[in-house]
């Protein structure tokens, strides 16, 4: 997608890579990502953008291209600006006030901000815009089975990098292999790609196609409505400081699948294994495509209920008829296990 030839670099072990990538840090940077996903799966209700687990990373791009321009400053600046047909979503947050910006809504959400501790990442914006951030949720489910090489270098967004390659063993897990393409100066992760278990194609791959490591203007980060656009100011949010608050989403509104107030995301397990657990999800009055998914699908039952599996080449999803949802990168019966210990 963004790759070109493959330079010549200084040898360097995984484990010397590795470390360099999970410590790498930069003051700021801006760029345009582009992100392609074949998984097979429409959006499902509740469950992008759920975790910071490797099937939190995927889901929040479950199928389709698109393209991002990005922006982020140390230590609580961010804005993504996704592009869609004739369309425009923005998130964008400058340590004080956060907005989320629908275009094609002509809606616009605003919040005050509480007070941002020294240290903590900014919060709110779609984490799978940043191949950093994309990158974290996969190192972070390396674990003692997990095979880690040096497959070589190539050249992302015009820069020479490395390609650090993770190999899960675990059983549990639908990922084949997930590399990442390190720059060789800044060893910030400048593209993503997920393989699955079966086939040659990547399901998931982020990167730049465009990127600079010069801090951004603190201009990039202020948002003015346009005219005529509806602003809503929810209350502020009550979160403590050091809890990020949840991500806001002018996508969702009336009439779409949605989660009930208070229902978050969380996650049963660990690593590859790691499974995104949504309560609450309404499917009722889903859109066609949904409809048709779930008319499908294969019928399910076990100690914890009855429910319907949606499969696809990396992604399973459990729909249990009490409105939980079970998704990852797993297999469907890790996902009954995961519903199993999950309690009511």
């Amino acid at each position: 997608m963004v790759a070109d030839a493959s330079p010549k670099l200084p040898g360097i072990s995984a484990q010397e890579l590795l470390a360099k990538v999970q410590t790498a840090k930069v003051d700021g940077l801006s760029g345009t990502v582009q992100s392609s996903a074949d998984l097979g799966l429409p959006a499902l209700p509740g469950v992008a953008g759920g975790s910071d687990s490797p099937s939190g990373a995927v889901t929040e791009l479950l199928s389709g291209k698109h393209t991002a321009r990005v922006a982020f400053a140390a230590p609580d600046k961010a804005r993504v600006s996704v592009l869609d047909t004739m369309a425009e979503r923005v998130w964008t947050m400058d340590g004080k006030s956060a907005w989320a910006y629908d275009s094609a809504e002509r809606e616009a959400v605003k919040l005050n901000l509480p007070a941002h501790q020294p240290g903590k990442p900014a919060a709110g914006t779609p984490k799978s815009y940043d191949p950093q951030s994309v990158a974290k949720q996969f190192l972070d489910a390396i674990d003692p089975s997990t095979k880690v090489d040096v497959s070589g270098t190539e050249k992302v967004a015009g820069r020479d990098a490395y390609k650090l390659r993770l190999i899960p063993r675990a059983d549990q897990t639908t990922v084949g292999s997930v590399t990442l393409a390190v720059d060789s100066k800044t060893w910030v992760p400048l593209q993503v790609t997920v393989l699955p278990r079966t086939g040659k194609d990547p399901a998931v791959q982020v990167g730049f196609s465009q990127v600079s490591f010069d801090v951004p203007a603190a201009s990039t980060f202020a948002f003015t409505p346009p005219k005529g656009v509806k602003v809503t100011e929810p209350k502020t949010p009550t979160t403590r400081p050091d809890r990020p608050a949840k991500p806001i989403d002018p996508k969702a509104v009336p009439g779409k699948p949605n989660l009930k107030a208070g229902n978050e995301p969380t996650v049963i397990g660990e690593g590859w294994s790691a499974v995104v657990l949504v309560r609450g999800a309404e499917l009722t009055g889903a859109n066609g495509p949904l409809d048709q998914l779930l008319a499908g699908a294969q019928q399910v039952q076990g100690s914890w209920g009855k429910g319907k599996i949606v499969t696809s080449k990396m992604v399973n999803v459990l729909l249990t008829d009490d409105g939980r949802v079970f998704a990852g990168l797993v297999t469907p019966q890790t996902l009954q296990d995961a519903a199993a210990k999950a309690p009511r």
